[in-house]
């Protein structure tokens, strides 16, 4: 809930009974969230409804995140499956010891036995037995541009997943439902792509060489000083890989002696960057002000380890949507905190940029914040965008320092001329900068398609994940046999899904995650 401190008691209590007063009297039916479904599950909704605090509104416009709590006996049922698959992944791996069954996995030599039973064992076990059984569901090959339908190459398997052979035949026109293109910029339109032909016939494909050296071209400048307009920053700085912009930039910005605050649900590119910078890393529950506050109220008060000297940075690393929960940050507060505590703040914006707020400028917009609020911003190209790639913006010397210290920046390729101009030319759409208006009707039409989307999973009772405006649908299956299960049975219908388990998620919470697109029409989204 709201941070205590921020929130006095009589506000607090009041909101407690506001909520509980809105759940009993159906006030979330009239707004077409939880319409038509049965209300049997134990609701942790968190309801924020502008929190006073003392300077002012926190928040600005309601703003409610779903977390529905599964009943018990999917719980213990979901444990018991992955008990009785591990109970056969023994008796298979006992009968293969014994050559009573072919064994397809690869062995270790005698000598790295120890090794590899100390640190490898599970994950192999867990692969050889339980994953090796729903691989087809994962890395299917495409023949085609990833818009709202795209074309799939048909494989089969004679040995249990372990290996496969393809039919020859495709897969026509299925629903996709799981590739990040929110704004629908992956396409292959003559005329939409016209000036990317230009660029490739004036440039060609690569620049074999880094950002530092002989890789830095006027079209890099050009979208440079778009993307800081863009997002309404002093400077910003591109790179030709997103996973590798945060992994690359955040050990320049952070090291020892200093103390990353990071959210448990943070990207493992976030995460990436954070343990190479050799910083020390503190989790605190996702998207919690309570533990986020006592983290930094402790580093202030007790400072490093041993010497007890302060920190020469606290730096908070979180992500403007959650990619596998749905959720969006909350931002408001976090700032709050950030100001409160003399911090700074590492906003990802891969998945929100593009994808909300009013004009698509991502969650500092959505909360109709400054982005001086936010100390770095990043976000990719790689999503709303089409293209590949990501950057960071924010202020003149935070982006100067970069272009000398950034690993990527040293060592990295850079962009291609083409894919940056893939960027401008999508840009340049959602700022309206090419004379049309159809960027803002993608960024509104996307709002539309995952507010729909999402009240008509809760009116089917499917208990699903997240923010109302967030185009990441987490859609929970719970058991372990069901994910391949739906996965094969969505694909017999043309429906393309992501399918997650454990480890990527925590055990008992296996799901589908769907990713709702501008380009998908109404019949599309009432088909899946």
């Amino acid at each position: 809930m709201a941070n205590p401190s921020a929130v006095c008691n009589g506000h607090l209590h009041h909101h407690h009974q506001k909520q509980n007063n809105l759940l009993k009297s159906g006030i979330y039916k009239k707004n077409g969230i939880i319409k038509g479904m049965k209300v049997r599950f134990n609701f942790s909704v968190l309801y924020f409804h502008f929190f006073f605090i003392s300077n002012g509104t926190l928040y600005k416009k309601t703003f409610i995140v779903f977390f529905l709590q599964a009943p018990m006996y999917v719980a213990v049922l979901t444990f018991l499956f992955f008990f009785l698959g591990t109970i056969f992944g023994y008796l298979r791996d006992f009968m293969s010891f014994f050559f009573l069954e072919k064994r397809n996995v690869a062995a270790e030599r005698e000598q790295l036995f120890f090794f590899m039973k100390k640190t490898l064992y599970f994950e192999n076990f867990y692969t050889r037995n339980l994953y090796m059984r729903i691989r087809d569901n994962w890395n299917r090959p495409i023949c085609s541009v990833p818009g709202p339908q795209f074309d799939l190459m048909e494989r089969v398997t004679d040995d249990y997943n372990w290996t496969f052979r393809f039919t020859g035949r495709t897969i026509k026109n299925v629903i996709n439902m799981g590739s990040y293109n929110y704004l629908g910029f992956a396409e292959t339109d003559v005329n939409a792509l016209k000036t990317v032909t230009i660029e490739l016939q004036k440039y060609g494909t690569g620049i074999c060489s880094t950002r530092q050296e002989m890789g830095t071209l006027d079209k890099h400048v050009e979208l440079e000083k778009l993307v800081a307009k863009f997002l309404g920053v002093e400077d910003a700085m591109v790179f030709g890989m997103g996973f590798a912009t945060n992994s690359m930039n955040i050990p320049a910005l952070v090291g020892k002696g200093c103390l990353i605050l990071s959210d448990e649900l943070n990207h493992t590119s976030l995460v990436l960057g954070a343990r190479l910078s050799g910083a020390t890393i503190r989790i605190f529950k996702h998207n919690n002000m309570q533990s986020l506050e006592k983290l930094l109220r402790d580093a202030i008060i007790y400072g490093q380890p041993r010497s007890r000297r302060a920190w020469r940075k606290i730096i908070i690393l979180v992500e403007g949507i959650y990619s596998m929960e749905g959720s969006i940050v909350r931002l408001p507060e976090i700032v709050s905190l950030k100001k409160k505590y003399k911090a700074y703040l590492y906003l990802d914006e891969a998945h929100s940029i593009g994808a909300v707020g009013a004009t698509g400028r991502g969650v500092v917009e959505y909360f109709g914040m400054s982005p001086d609020n936010v100390d770095v911003l990043m976000g990719t190209f790689t999503k709303s965008f089409g293209a590949a790639g990501g950057y960071i913006a924010g202020k003149k010397d935070l982006v100067d320092f970069l272009r000398t210290h950034s690993h990527s920046a040293v060592y990295a390729t850079s962009m291609c001329p083409p894919v940056a101009e893939q960027i401008i030319r999508a840009m340049k759409c959602l700022m309206g900068l090419d004379g049309t208006t159809q960027g803002l009707q993608r960024v509104r039409q996307l709002g539309k398609n995952t507010r729909y989307f999402r009240r008509r999973l809760h009116e089917m009772g499917f208990i699903i994940y997240g923010n109302d405006d967030s185009p990441v649908v987490p859609l929970l299956l719970y058991m372990p046999g069901k994910i391949g299960a739906f996965a094969r049975r969505m694909l017999e219908k043309n429906i393309g899904v992501v399918v997650v388990g454990f480890p990527a998620t925590p055990i008992t919470e296996s799901r589908a995650r769907f990713c709702v697109s501008a380009a998908h029409t109404r019949e599309m989204l009432d088909t899946v």
